[in-house]
């Protein structure tokens, strides 16, 4: 390939200040050096004496400007920021009580526009107001590497999740805003085939006040505990919480680390 873009250039320099028949020549000497066909060899020796063409990028005029989208996040944050599949099928219903409420003051154009938006658009045009209100560095899982390889990740192969029994397992953090010190938790435990959920508070996210709370589910549940699922936080990877479900012949699995979506 190299040597054929060697060629390329060195031909198209003669090729571009040649006649017609010499043109003709520089092609079929062209083509028979690198094996293209005569249309594309000319095109090539062309492109080459001309230099690079620029790439020209397609600007697509837009369609919604702030005429839509400042109404549009107006609405959204009134309904407490709901998704636009939810919004989109009562936007017409929305924008005409807003309107006669004298929330909004909307042209004709605009009007239209705003009230035949899809779904998709809706979440694209407000993505950015939905990043100013993300919060980062929030989450208070610390994982237990140590004792990570006794506890398998789970596969959905694994469980019989027509079977009741099988708990996806978490804790809920109740900091007020800031992550800082002890405060108190709510471990979530979710039956995966009856959807039964039970819920316990505990001071924070020691092992000690964890497990307990486990073994207390345990002991209220109306079917046998058949496995549990965390994340991969030291709270739950521990030495008593292996050894009881190993005692009990729960199985116990993990999710895959930095895998949030997979409880």
């Amino acid at each position: 390939m190299r040597e054929k873009k060697a060629v390329t250039r060195e031909l198209s320099k003669r090729y571009r200040r040649g006649k017609k028949k010499e043109k003709a020549a520089i092609l079929d000497e062209f083509c028979r050096l690198t094996g293209y066909n005569r249309s594309y060899a000319a095109r090539a020796l062309r492109r080459s004496s001309s230099g690079p063409r620029p790439a020209r990028k397609r600007v697509r005029a837009r369609t919604y400007g702030p005429e839509v989208t400042q109404p549009l996040v107006k609405i959204w944050a009134t309904l407490d920021g709901i998704c636009g599949k939810r919004l989109a099928p009562f936007l017409p219903e929305i924008v005409t009580v807003m309107e006669r409420c004298g929330e909004l003051i909307l042209s004709e154009e605009a009007r239209v526009r705003l009230t035949h938006v899809s779904a998709p658009t809706i979440d694209r045009l407000l993505a950015g107001e939905r990043k100013k209100l993300e919060i980062k560095g929030r989450s208070g899982t610390k994982p237990g590497t140590l004792l990570r390889h006794q506890v398998p990740v789970r596969t959905f192969s694994e469980w019989d999740e027509a079977r009741p029994g099988f708990f996806e397992i978490d804790l809920v953090s109740h900091d007020g805003g800031s992550s800082r010190g002890d405060f108190a938790q709510t471990l979530d435990m979710v039956d995966v085939a009856s959807a039964w959920t039970e819920t316990r508070a505990v001071k924070n996210k020691a092992q000690k006040w964890v497990f307990e709370a486990i073994q207390e589910v345990e002991g209220v549940l109306p079917f046998p505990m058949l496995g549990i699922d965390s994340d991969n936080g030291s709270e739950f990877i521990n030495h008593h919480l292996i050894r009881y479900c190993e005692a009990g012949e729960i199985t116990f699995t993990r999710a895959r680390p930095y895998r949030k979506n997979d409880s």
